[in-house]
């Protein structure tokens, strides 16, 4: 029944204009908004939505993935924009100095929006 449907995902903030700075002037991405929903066009016409919520709680685990080739270049350049990288010392999810996981698996950096919403590039 749903195969074929654009299904989308969603995430809430408590400060809509911080979310669309953050999204589009930091991130650079395409961020629309409609009855005070931000859209955030993705790549290959993927999108997700951020919705304002007063008691905004910042969720728990990765709300978004940006795939990327070169994930050095990746951390460099959006640390250069002001992002700064989420190190996790002494768990099993500890990282580099950069904030790059090594551990095994696929090289992954996280970090948060204004919000404290947790998002991560990964190599692709």
């Amino acid at each position: 029944m749903l195969r074929d449907s654009k299904a989308f995902s969603g995430f809430s903030t408590d400060d809509i204009e911080a979310a669309r700075a953050f999204y589009a002037g930091v991130l650079g991405l395409e961020v629309t908004e409609q009855m005070g929903i931000l859209t955030l066009h993705l790549g290959g016409d993927h999108r997700a939505i951020v919705y304002p919520k007063p008691d905004h709680q910042p969720a728990g685990f990765t709300v978004l993935n940006f795939p990327v080739a070169d994930i050095e270049k990746a951390v460099d350049e959006l640390s250069a924009a002001g992002v700064r990288f989420e190190t996790y010392p002494g768990t099993p999810m500890e990282t580099d100095a950069k904030g790059i996981f090594r551990g095994g698996g696929p090289l992954i950096a996280w970090f948060t929006d204004p919000a404290g919403n947790v998002l991560s590039v990964i190599q692709d």
